[in-house]
């Protein structure tokens, strides 16, 4: 699930309803902009920043052997 979310900036409130996010998931903020991603089974999500602004979000999955 990708899903990005815009906020009211001048209120300073972010609204999520839970039930509608995966199990696991991360909320990531930047420029006033959300963004939820759903997490990996097995794997690694990475988020790469340039001048204090996220530049890429990067999903990562592997297996067991």
């Amino acid at each position: 699930m990708n899903k990005d979310i815009t906020f009211n900036t001048d209120a300073l409130l972010l609204g999520i309803g839970i039930m509608e996010l995966p199990m696991n998931c991360v909320v990531v903020i930047s420029e006033g902009i959300a963004k939820v991603r759903e997490l990996p089974e097995h794997g690694e999500y990475r988020i790469v920043t340039h001048q204090g602004k996220i530049k890429r979000m990067r999903r990562e999955e592997g297996e067991e052997f």
